[in-house]
Protein backbone atom coordinates (compact mmCIF):
# COMPACT_ATOMS: atom_id res chain seq x y z
CA UNK A 1 0.00 0.00 0.00
CA UNK A 2 1.76 3.08 -1.02
CA UNK A 3 2.00 6.06 1.68
CA UNK A 4 -0.21 8.33 3.12
CA UNK A 5 -0.26 11.83 2.07
CA UNK A 6 0.22 13.93 4.91
CA UNK A 7 -1.58 16.96 4.73
CA UNK A 8 -1.35 20.58 6.87
CA UNK A 9 -3.35 23.64 6.86
CA UNK A 10 -2.50 25.21 10.33
CA UNK A 11 -0.80 28.20 8.67
CA UNK A 12 -1.99 31.06 7.74
CA UNK A 13 -4.70 31.66 5.61
CA UNK A 14 -5.04 27.89 5.28
CA UNK A 15 -7.95 25.94 5.20
CA UNK A 16 -8.82 22.23 5.43
CA UNK A 17 -10.65 20.76 8.02
CA UNK A 18 -10.10 17.12 7.80
CA UNK A 19 -8.70 14.36 5.20
CA UNK A 20 -10.21 11.09 5.21
CA UNK A 21 -7.82 8.50 2.73
CA UNK A 22 -11.13 6.35 1.22
CA UNK A 23 -8.62 4.43 -1.46
CA UNK A 24 -4.77 3.87 -2.63
CA UNK A 25 -4.64 7.21 -4.05
CA UNK A 26 -7.88 8.54 -3.36
CA UNK A 27 -8.88 11.51 -0.56
CA UNK A 28 -11.96 12.75 0.86
CA UNK A 29 -11.24 16.43 1.97
CA UNK A 30 -13.50 18.70 4.15
CA UNK A 31 -12.50 22.23 4.19
CA UNK A 32 -13.41 24.39 7.77
CA UNK A 33 -16.84 26.52 7.25
CA UNK A 34 -16.27 30.48 8.10
CA UNK A 35 -15.89 30.97 12.42
CA UNK A 36 -18.69 30.09 13.65
CA UNK A 37 -20.82 29.53 10.76
CA UNK A 38 -22.08 26.57 9.07
CA UNK A 39 -21.84 28.16 5.45
CA UNK A 40 -19.16 29.84 3.47
CA UNK A 41 -17.00 27.02 2.17
CA UNK A 42 -14.85 28.16 -1.06
CA UNK A 43 -11.70 28.89 0.11
CA UNK A 44 -8.89 25.69 0.00
CA UNK A 45 -5.12 26.11 1.00
CA UNK A 46 -3.12 23.54 2.06
CA UNK A 47 0.16 21.37 2.36
CA UNK A 48 0.64 18.36 0.82
CA UNK A 49 4.22 16.58 1.33
CA UNK A 50 4.64 12.48 1.28
CA UNK A 51 3.69 11.95 -2.35
CA UNK A 52 4.35 9.47 -4.75
CA UNK A 53 5.86 11.33 -7.77
CA UNK A 54 4.13 9.98 -11.49
CA UNK A 55 0.85 8.53 -9.92
CA UNK A 56 -2.67 10.16 -10.10
CA UNK A 57 -4.14 11.39 -6.72
CA UNK A 58 -7.88 11.75 -6.60
CA UNK A 59 -9.65 14.38 -4.57
CA UNK A 60 -13.30 15.12 -3.50
CA UNK A 61 -13.53 18.32 -1.64
CA UNK A 62 -16.76 17.34 -0.47
CA UNK A 63 -18.98 19.85 1.48
CA UNK A 64 -19.10 23.00 -1.14
CA UNK A 65 -22.53 25.06 -0.69
CA UNK A 66 -23.23 27.04 -4.18
CA UNK A 67 -25.38 24.92 -6.63
CA UNK A 68 -22.74 26.03 -9.68
CA UNK A 69 -18.88 26.70 -10.02
CA UNK A 70 -16.85 27.90 -12.53
CA UNK A 71 -14.73 24.58 -11.96
CA UNK A 72 -18.04 23.23 -14.65
CA UNK A 73 -16.44 25.59 -17.16
CA UNK A 74 -12.70 24.86 -17.29
CA UNK A 75 -11.56 26.14 -14.05
CA UNK A 76 -8.38 24.60 -12.72
CA UNK A 77 -7.07 23.65 -9.19
CA UNK A 78 -3.52 25.99 -8.38
CA UNK A 79 -0.71 23.88 -7.30
CA UNK A 80 2.57 24.97 -5.98
CA UNK A 81 5.95 22.87 -5.90
CA UNK A 82 8.78 24.06 -3.63
CA UNK A 83 10.96 22.25 -5.42
CA UNK A 84 9.63 23.28 -9.09
CA UNK A 85 10.04 26.93 -7.58
CA UNK A 86 12.95 26.44 -6.49
CA UNK A 87 14.56 24.84 -9.73
CA UNK A 88 12.47 27.19 -12.14
CA UNK A 89 11.17 30.02 -10.21
CA UNK A 90 8.01 28.72 -11.42
CA UNK A 91 5.15 29.30 -8.95
CA UNK A 92 1.71 29.13 -8.75
CA UNK A 93 0.26 26.81 -11.50
CA UNK A 94 -3.30 25.91 -12.69
CA UNK A 95 -2.73 21.96 -12.82
CA UNK A 96 -5.37 18.94 -12.12
CA UNK A 97 -7.68 16.96 -14.85
CA UNK A 98 -10.86 15.78 -14.55
CA UNK A 99 -12.56 18.30 -12.85
CA UNK A 100 -15.87 18.18 -11.70
CA UNK A 101 -18.74 19.78 -9.40
CA UNK A 102 -21.57 17.55 -8.86
CA UNK A 103 -24.13 17.37 -5.78
CA UNK A 104 -22.52 15.49 -3.07
CA UNK A 105 -24.36 12.29 -2.49
CA UNK A 106 -24.45 9.45 -0.63
CA UNK A 107 -22.28 11.17 2.44
CA UNK A 108 -21.97 9.92 6.19
CA UNK A 109 -18.68 12.35 7.41
CA UNK A 110 -20.15 13.09 10.68
CA UNK A 111 -18.72 17.05 10.21
CA UNK A 112 -21.39 17.45 7.64
CA UNK A 113 -24.41 19.10 8.96
CA UNK A 114 -27.86 16.73 7.77
CA UNK A 115 -29.93 19.85 6.72
CA UNK A 116 -27.48 21.10 4.12
CA UNK A 117 -27.60 20.46 0.73
CA UNK A 118 -23.43 19.95 -0.15
CA UNK A 119 -21.73 19.65 -3.46
CA UNK A 120 -18.55 18.14 -4.22
CA UNK A 121 -15.22 19.39 -6.51
CA UNK A 122 -13.31 16.25 -7.63
CA UNK A 123 -10.17 16.57 -9.37
CA UNK A 124 -7.06 14.35 -10.27
CA UNK A 125 -3.32 15.87 -10.31
CA UNK A 126 0.30 14.40 -9.88
CA UNK A 127 2.79 15.83 -8.07
CA UNK A 128 6.48 16.15 -10.09
CA UNK A 129 8.98 15.01 -7.43
CA UNK A 130 9.11 12.94 -4.50
CA UNK A 131 9.95 14.68 -1.16
CA UNK A 132 8.68 17.33 -2.25
CA UNK A 133 6.10 20.24 -0.37
CA UNK A 134 3.31 21.05 -2.70
CA UNK A 135 0.38 23.51 -1.70
CA UNK A 136 -3.25 23.49 -3.27
CA UNK A 137 -5.60 26.53 -3.36
CA UNK A 138 -8.82 27.76 -4.88
CA UNK A 139 -6.84 31.47 -6.16
CA UNK A 140 -3.18 32.80 -5.68
CA UNK A 141 -3.33 33.34 -2.01
CA UNK A 142 -2.31 36.47 -0.87
CA UNK A 143 -1.87 37.10 3.22
CA UNK A 144 -2.28 39.92 5.60
CA UNK A 145 1.87 39.12 5.86
CA UNK A 146 1.80 39.53 2.20
CA UNK A 147 -0.20 43.22 2.57
CA UNK A 148 2.17 44.13 5.16
CA UNK A 149 5.22 43.21 3.28
CA UNK A 150 4.25 45.00 0.46
CA UNK A 151 3.35 48.12 2.28
CA UNK A 152 6.58 48.52 3.76
CA UNK A 153 8.43 48.24 0.98
CA UNK A 154 6.18 51.08 -0.49
CA UNK A 155 6.88 53.51 2.64
CA UNK A 156 10.79 52.13 2.93
CA UNK A 157 11.40 53.54 -1.24
CA UNK A 158 12.42 56.99 -0.78
CA UNK A 159 11.02 57.02 -4.21
CA UNK A 160 7.55 55.83 -3.83
CA UNK A 161 7.39 57.29 -0.06
CA UNK A 162 7.41 60.80 -1.72
CA UNK A 163 3.65 60.80 -2.54
CA UNK A 164 2.45 57.46 -0.53
CA UNK A 165 1.04 57.78 3.30
CA UNK A 166 0.26 54.62 5.00
CA UNK A 167 -1.51 54.93 8.51
CA UNK A 168 -3.32 52.48 10.58
CA UNK A 169 -7.41 53.36 9.90
CA UNK A 170 -7.89 51.36 12.91
CA UNK A 171 -7.49 48.22 14.97
CA UNK A 172 -9.58 45.29 14.14
CA UNK A 173 -11.48 43.14 16.76
CA UNK A 174 -8.60 40.40 17.06
CA UNK A 175 -5.59 43.51 17.15
CA UNK A 176 -5.26 43.79 13.72
CA UNK A 177 -3.85 46.91 11.78
CA UNK A 178 -6.75 47.78 8.98
CA UNK A 179 -4.11 50.17 7.11
CA UNK A 180 -5.25 53.13 4.78
CA UNK A 181 -3.08 54.61 2.27
CA UNK A 182 -2.85 58.31 0.98
CA UNK A 183 -1.21 58.69 -2.45
CA UNK A 184 -0.85 61.95 -4.42
CA UNK A 185 1.80 64.37 -5.54
CA UNK A 186 3.84 65.08 -2.57
CA UNK A 187 3.16 68.88 -3.04
CA UNK A 188 0.27 67.98 -1.54
CA UNK A 189 1.18 65.20 0.94
CA UNK A 190 0.89 67.43 3.90
CA UNK A 191 -2.07 69.54 2.95
CA UNK A 192 -4.32 67.25 0.75
CA UNK A 193 -5.25 70.70 -0.92
CA UNK A 194 -9.10 70.70 -1.41
CA UNK A 195 -9.18 71.82 -5.38
CA UNK A 196 -8.05 68.30 -5.70
CA UNK A 197 -10.78 65.78 -7.06
CA UNK A 198 -10.98 62.79 -4.18
CA UNK A 199 -11.17 58.66 -5.24
CA UNK A 200 -11.64 56.02 -2.72
CA UNK A 201 -11.01 52.26 -3.18
CA UNK A 202 -11.44 49.49 -0.92
CA UNK A 203 -10.78 45.71 -1.19
CA UNK A 204 -10.70 42.13 0.39
CA UNK A 205 -13.85 42.46 2.58
CA UNK A 206 -14.60 39.00 1.57
CA UNK A 207 -11.37 36.66 2.60
CA UNK A 208 -11.17 34.43 0.13
CA UNK A 209 -10.96 36.75 -2.81
CA UNK A 210 -7.68 37.22 -3.19
CA UNK A 211 -7.52 38.27 -6.68
CA UNK A 212 -8.82 41.17 -5.40
CA UNK A 213 -5.79 42.02 -3.37
CA UNK A 214 -3.82 41.35 -6.75
CA UNK A 215 -5.86 43.41 -8.59
CA UNK A 216 -4.94 46.27 -6.12
CA UNK A 217 -1.10 45.31 -5.70
CA UNK A 218 -1.13 46.04 -9.48
CA UNK A 219 -3.42 49.39 -9.29
CA UNK A 220 -0.78 50.69 -6.12
CA UNK A 221 2.21 49.72 -7.87
CA UNK A 222 0.98 52.08 -10.71
CA UNK A 223 -0.28 54.60 -8.77
CA UNK A 224 3.09 54.88 -6.81
CA UNK A 225 5.15 54.62 -10.29
CA UNK A 226 7.47 57.21 -12.10
CA UNK A 227 4.60 56.88 -14.70
CA UNK A 228 3.49 60.12 -16.53
CA UNK A 229 -0.43 58.55 -16.19
CA UNK A 230 0.51 57.82 -12.86
CA UNK A 231 2.68 61.80 -12.09
CA UNK A 232 -0.61 63.12 -13.77
CA UNK A 233 -2.93 60.96 -11.59
CA UNK A 234 -0.90 62.24 -8.29
CA UNK A 235 -1.30 65.72 -9.36
CA UNK A 236 -4.97 65.64 -10.06
CA UNK A 237 -6.64 63.67 -7.27
CA UNK A 238 -6.40 62.48 -3.66
CA UNK A 239 -6.45 58.91 -2.86
CA UNK A 240 -7.37 57.11 -0.32
CA UNK A 241 -7.38 53.50 -0.51
CA UNK A 242 -7.95 50.90 2.48
CA UNK A 243 -6.35 47.22 0.68
CA UNK A 244 -7.76 45.03 3.27
CA UNK A 245 -11.54 45.75 5.06
CA UNK A 246 -11.01 42.11 6.62
CA UNK A 247 -7.60 40.94 7.90
CA UNK A 248 -8.88 38.80 10.75
CA UNK A 249 -11.16 36.60 8.23
CA UNK A 250 -7.79 36.72 5.99
CA UNK A 251 -5.61 35.31 8.78
CA UNK A 252 -7.95 32.38 9.68
CA UNK A 253 -8.83 31.29 6.07
CA UNK A 254 -12.27 32.46 5.95
CA UNK A 255 -13.70 32.70 2.82
CA UNK A 256 -16.83 35.49 3.58
CA UNK A 257 -17.43 36.73 6.96
CA UNK A 258 -15.25 38.39 10.43
CA UNK A 259 -14.42 36.72 13.23
CA UNK A 260 -18.07 37.13 14.20
CA UNK A 261 -19.33 35.39 11.49
CA UNK A 262 -20.77 38.30 9.63
CA UNK A 263 -20.56 38.91 5.87
CA UNK A 264 -18.81 42.76 6.67
CA UNK A 265 -20.28 44.04 3.28
CA UNK A 266 -23.57 43.60 4.58
CA UNK A 267 -22.81 46.12 7.11
CA UNK A 268 -22.27 49.47 5.61
CA UNK A 269 -25.73 50.97 5.97
CA UNK A 270 -25.60 51.30 9.91
CA UNK A 271 -21.97 50.01 10.96
CA UNK A 272 -21.52 49.83 14.73
CA UNK A 273 -17.86 50.76 15.94
CA UNK A 274 -17.37 48.49 18.63
CA UNK A 275 -18.56 45.37 16.33
CA UNK A 276 -17.60 46.04 13.04
CA UNK A 277 -14.32 48.91 13.16
CA UNK A 278 -13.01 48.52 9.76
CA UNK A 279 -16.17 49.18 8.04
CA UNK A 280 -17.10 52.16 10.30
CA UNK A 281 -14.15 53.98 10.38
CA UNK A 282 -14.05 53.50 6.41
CA UNK A 283 -17.29 55.39 6.03
CA UNK A 284 -16.41 57.83 8.41
CA UNK A 285 -12.84 58.28 6.59
CA UNK A 286 -14.79 58.78 3.65
CA UNK A 287 -17.32 61.38 5.27
CA UNK A 288 -14.81 63.47 6.31
CA UNK A 289 -12.66 62.98 3.15
CA UNK A 290 -15.61 64.31 1.36
CA UNK A 291 -15.72 67.68 3.35
CA UNK A 292 -12.48 68.27 1.37
CA UNK A 293 -12.60 66.92 -2.22
CA UNK A 294 -15.25 66.07 -4.87
CA UNK A 295 -15.66 62.05 -4.36
CA UNK A 296 -15.40 61.01 -7.78
CA UNK A 297 -15.35 57.57 -7.95
CA UNK A 298 -15.68 54.70 -5.41
CA UNK A 299 -14.92 51.13 -6.00
CA UNK A 300 -14.57 48.02 -3.89
CA UNK A 301 -13.01 45.46 -5.17
CA UNK A 302 -14.21 42.03 -5.49
CA UNK A 303 -13.34 38.20 -7.04
CA UNK A 304 -16.62 36.45 -8.35
CA UNK A 305 -17.19 32.58 -8.35
CA UNK A 306 -19.50 31.93 -10.66
CA UNK A 307 -18.64 34.61 -13.56
CA UNK A 308 -16.15 34.93 -16.47
CA UNK A 309 -14.09 37.98 -16.71
CA UNK A 310 -13.72 41.04 -15.07
CA UNK A 311 -17.03 43.49 -14.72
CA UNK A 312 -18.18 46.05 -12.45
CA UNK A 313 -21.51 46.54 -10.61
CA UNK A 314 -22.85 50.32 -10.46
CA UNK A 315 -25.79 51.88 -9.17
CA UNK A 316 -28.39 53.39 -10.92
CA UNK A 317 -31.50 55.41 -9.96
CA UNK A 318 -35.14 54.54 -10.11
CA UNK A 319 -36.16 54.49 -13.82
CA UNK A 320 -38.69 57.04 -13.41
CA UNK A 321 -36.69 59.71 -12.14
CA UNK A 322 -32.91 59.54 -13.43
CA UNK A 323 -31.75 61.65 -16.67
CA UNK A 324 -30.46 60.22 -19.91
CA UNK A 325 -27.41 61.96 -19.04
CA UNK A 326 -27.04 60.42 -15.47
CA UNK A 327 -27.87 56.91 -16.94
CA UNK A 328 -25.17 57.51 -19.86
CA UNK A 329 -22.71 58.99 -16.93
CA UNK A 330 -23.14 55.78 -14.43
CA UNK A 331 -21.78 53.59 -17.55
CA UNK A 332 -19.41 55.22 -19.35
CA UNK A 333 -16.72 54.07 -16.56
CA UNK A 334 -16.58 50.59 -17.26
CA UNK A 335 -17.83 50.79 -20.68
CA UNK A 336 -14.45 52.67 -20.73
CA UNK A 337 -12.64 49.72 -19.31
CA UNK A 338 -14.01 47.38 -21.52
CA UNK A 339 -12.50 49.16 -24.22
CA UNK A 340 -9.00 49.37 -22.51
CA UNK A 341 -9.10 45.80 -21.41
CA UNK A 342 -10.90 44.61 -24.03
CA UNK A 343 -9.76 40.63 -23.61
CA UNK A 344 -10.33 40.82 -20.24
CA UNK A 345 -13.15 42.93 -19.23
CA UNK A 346 -16.88 42.72 -20.23
CA UNK A 347 -19.22 45.28 -20.07
CA UNK A 348 -21.79 43.08 -20.71
CA UNK A 349 -21.56 41.32 -17.91
CA UNK A 350 -22.02 44.91 -15.76
CA UNK A 351 -25.11 45.39 -14.23
CA UNK A 352 -26.72 48.71 -12.33
CA UNK A 353 -30.04 47.64 -10.74
CA UNK A 354 -30.04 48.06 -7.06
CA UNK A 355 -31.46 44.64 -5.88
CA UNK A 356 -32.95 44.97 -2.03
CA UNK A 357 -30.65 42.38 -0.52
CA UNK A 358 -27.39 44.36 -1.65
CA UNK A 359 -29.07 47.69 0.21
CA UNK A 360 -26.27 47.36 2.87
CA UNK A 361 -22.77 46.78 0.75
CA UNK A 362 -20.26 49.47 0.33
CA UNK A 363 -21.21 50.19 -3.12
CA UNK A 364 -25.17 51.22 -2.68
CA UNK A 365 -24.54 52.90 0.44
CA UNK A 366 -21.81 54.99 -0.83
CA UNK A 367 -23.71 55.52 -3.31
CA UNK A 368 -27.32 56.44 -1.67
CA UNK A 369 -26.21 57.76 1.74
CA UNK A 370 -22.97 59.56 0.11
CA UNK A 371 -24.34 60.42 -3.10
CA UNK A 372 -21.65 59.60 -5.01
CA UNK A 373 -22.88 58.59 -8.35
CA UNK A 374 -20.02 56.30 -9.70
CA UNK A 375 -20.25 53.93 -6.87
CA UNK A 376 -18.63 50.59 -8.04
CA UNK A 377 -17.64 47.33 -7.14
CA UNK A 378 -14.92 45.58 -9.33
CA UNK A 379 -15.48 41.80 -9.54
CA UNK A 380 -12.76 39.77 -11.20
CA UNK A 381 -13.32 36.18 -11.95
CA UNK A 382 -11.53 33.37 -10.16
CA UNK A 383 -11.22 31.68 -13.80
CA UNK A 384 -10.46 33.64 -16.79
CA UNK A 385 -12.16 35.26 -19.61
CA UNK A 386 -14.58 33.58 -22.48
CA UNK A 387 -13.59 36.15 -25.64
CA UNK A 388 -10.83 37.93 -27.27
CA UNK A 389 -7.19 36.01 -27.39
CA UNK A 390 -8.45 34.23 -24.02
CA UNK A 391 -11.48 31.92 -25.60
CA UNK A 392 -9.98 29.04 -25.99
CA UNK A 393 -9.41 28.93 -21.83
CA UNK A 394 -6.52 30.53 -20.66
CA UNK A 395 -6.66 31.39 -16.89
CA UNK A 396 -6.15 35.20 -15.44
CA UNK A 397 -2.82 34.85 -13.49
CA UNK A 398 -1.46 37.11 -11.27
CA UNK A 399 -0.44 39.63 -13.93
CA UNK A 400 -3.85 39.72 -15.34
CA UNK A 401 -5.18 40.48 -12.28
CA UNK A 402 -2.59 43.41 -11.54
CA UNK A 403 -2.87 44.72 -14.95
CA UNK A 404 -6.57 45.16 -13.92
CA UNK A 405 -5.43 47.38 -11.36
CA UNK A 406 -3.34 49.36 -14.13
CA UNK A 407 -6.11 49.87 -16.07
CA UNK A 408 -8.35 51.26 -13.61
CA UNK A 409 -5.53 53.87 -13.15
CA UNK A 410 -5.73 54.44 -16.97
CA UNK A 411 -8.84 54.87 -17.32
CA UNK A 412 -9.86 56.70 -14.37
CA UNK A 413 -7.15 59.93 -15.95
CA UNK A 414 -9.10 59.67 -19.26
CA UNK A 415 -12.72 59.44 -17.74
CA UNK A 416 -11.74 62.59 -15.69
CA UNK A 417 -10.42 64.43 -19.18
CA UNK A 418 -13.29 63.47 -20.92
CA UNK A 419 -15.57 64.86 -17.46
CA UNK A 420 -13.24 68.11 -17.75
CA UNK A 421 -13.90 68.67 -21.76
CA UNK A 422 -17.55 68.21 -21.55
CA UNK A 423 -17.65 70.95 -18.87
Amino acid sequence: CPPHLKFESRFECGNLQQAKRIGRYEYDLVLSNDLYTKRHTQWYYFRVENMVPGVTYKFNIINLLKRDSLYNYGMKPLLYSSKVAEDSSIGWQRSGHHVNYTRTVNNKNVLLSRDLIYFTLTFQVEFPHAGDTCYLAHCYPYSYSDLERYLMSLVDNPLTSQHVRREVLCKTKAGNNCYVLTITSSQGMNLETVDKLGVVISARVHPGETNASWMMKGLLDYLSSNDKVAESLRQKFVFKIVPMLNPDGVIVGNYRTNLAARDLNRTYKDPKKESFPTVWYTKNMLESFKKNHEVIIYCDLHGHSRKPNVFMYGCTADPKVYSSASFLEERLFPWMMSQKAPDKFSFQGCKFMVRKCKESTARVVMWQQLGIMNSFTMEATFCGSNFGDMEGGRHFNTRDFEDMGRHFCEVLLEYSEAKSANR
